[in-house]
């Protein structure tokens, strides 16, 4: 088994996807954001206040060497921009969960802690800034993946399922 890494858009499921590959596979799952949330004993929009984004990333390059180097047959779930890693090849297979900007946001607005969500995603604060942040950012994921799966009107578990099947091509 290689490590799997899920990039895509703040807020398109990653976790919920992450959540249910666990549950179909011989895998575990972390989370860069909560891996840097442990480091700097800070939530990640308390980082983003204090220190800055360009901070932030650099804690997310040091979290990618480390994910590279000591990693392994894990299912990693990472934050919006952590794509951008050099070294994102050599962690493991990378597959992007795509869905349209409108969408994500509908996907976020029906959650049971929509307002928690929205609170925890600094970039989400100016929905017309992210949306351009979105369009600036989507060629990018698709071309730096490996597997693109459309979560649009598909369960986590559907995704997972989608997910698992894509990525025994590449054992």
């Amino acid at each position: 088994m290689k490590n799997i890494v899920l990039i895509g858009f703040m807020g398109v499921g990653k976790g919920s996807v992450a959540r249910e590959v666990v549950k179909h596979s011989e895998y575990i799952a972390i989370d860069t954001d909560d891996l840097i949330e442990s480091m700097e004993n800070k939530k990640i929009k308390e980082i983003f206040e204090e220190n800055g984004e360009n901070y932030f990333r650099k804690l997310e390059k040091r979290v990618a060497k480390w994910l590279e180097k000591s990693v392994h047959d894990t299912l990693i779930s990472t934050g919006g921009g952590f794509y951008k890693q050099e070294n994102l090849q050599k962690v493991g297979i990378i597959v992007f969960l795509d869905s349209p900007f409108d969408a994500i946001i509908k996907r976020i607005k029906k959650h049971p802690n929509a307002a928690r969500k929205l609170k925890k995603r600094p970039l989400l604060a100016n929905l017309k800034e992210a949306k351009k942040l979105y369009e600036q950012r989507r060629p990018q994921y698709q071309q730096v993946a490996n597997i693109v799966i459309n979560v649009t009107e598909k369960s986590a578990q559907e995704c997972a399922k989608e997910l698992l099947k894509k990525v025994k091509k590449y054992a």
